[in-house]
């Protein structure tokens, strides 16, 4: 009898995501999404996961240490070596400018874009002088913006890192998304903040999926799990972001939604302190590329020099 062990199946899918519990909690979605649409079994897409490298530095702000590329780095080798066949991120960690071997294979329903407070029930409410903890310019240009006489510190890590350390006092409040608290089953955290008076970060709240674009079987099979409202609006705010030219220190703020076949985009520009503002609206069709860089081409022509000096659009 021959007692050596059944050679293992090769999967159908190799799916690559960070290692982070958020991260692991989006490739799920994605994979039992997948699993789905073509009548598999869940195991037949494999979950292989790394430790980014913006998971492994988190004492310094992620624009000091090489921007959203310590976010996708790891898993863009992969995927460039063929070692997986797709990588599962968080839309707003994603470049605009990408590696030209890479498409977008999906973009999944987005949740909730709003972020949520923790710490008090509104921006309104938090103390005087309020020490607040945040990494992202946008959420830290906002605040000071409504509030200037608060002041705020750099907050990196997971959910579970931040809340600790609001725990044990070293800021008074800090902010969370809504869709990464939902996809964890923390729903009950905090307050979420109205996106008409709080506009959230590019691309906020979805999940994108790259593949190599001359990989016709796995882009068929993501095909199925794309969902074109929000692939639209994701589109749409990354065309917004590469035609402003921002970077991982520029404030920007956008908050895109459906109207029939067209989309209505606002966005805001802010000083990394907050002090300047400016914001702009835009409608058109879903498919037109060329209604972000036209909204834009408004924002940097009234940007004063406090603004603009961080876009590279600029000029």
């Amino acid at each position: 009898m021959n007692s050596d062990p059944q050679p293992r199946t090769r999967p159908r899918f190799r799916l690559g995501t960070r290692r982070s519990p958020l991260a692991m909690a989006q490739a799920e979605e994605a994979r039992a999404r997948l699993a789905t649409a073509h009548a598999i079994a869940p195991a037949d897409i494999e979950i292989v996961a790394v430790t980014a490298s913006g998971d492994r530095i988190q004492d310094r702000a992620l624009a000091e240490i090489g921007g959203k590329a310590l976010w996708t780095k790891e898993l863009d080798a992969w995927l460039l070596a063929g070692e997986i066949d797709f990588a599962v991120h968080s839309a707003k960690d994603v470049e605009t400018i990408r590696p030209e071997g890479f498409a977008i294979g999906a973009v999944l329903p987005r949740e909730d874009v709003r972020d949520v407070l923790v710490g008090a029930a509104t921006i309104a409410a938090l103390p005087q002088g309020a020490i607040v903890g945040t990494s992202a310019p946008r959420r830290a240009a906002q605040l000071l913006h409504a509030r200037p006489d608060c002041t705020v510190i750099t907050f990196r890590g997971n959910v579970a890192t931040r809340l600790a350390r609001l725990a044990a006092g070293e800021a008074e409040a800090t902010f969370l998304a809504a869709a990464g608290l939902k996809r964890l089953g923390e729903t009950g955290t905090g307050h979420p903040l109205p996106a008409e008076d709080w506009l959230p970060a590019p691309g906020q709240a979805a999940i994108l999926i790259e593949c190599r674009r001359d990989d016709v079987r796995t882009r068929e099979a993501l095909a199925a799990i794309d969902h074109g409202p929000s692939r639209a609006a994701v589109l749409a705010e990354r065309a917004l972001l590469a035609a402003l030219g921002g970077n991982c220190h520029s404030p920007v703020a956008v908050l895109t939604a459906p109207d029939g076949d067209d989309l209505v985009m606002r966005a805001a520009l802010f000083s990394p302190d907050g002090a300047e503002r400016i914001e702009a609206t835009a409608r058109f069709a879903a498919s037109d590329a060329a209604g972000p860089a036209a909204l834009a081409a408004d924002l940097l022509a009234r940007a004063v020099p406090a603004i603009a000096d961080h876009f590279a659009g600029a000029g």
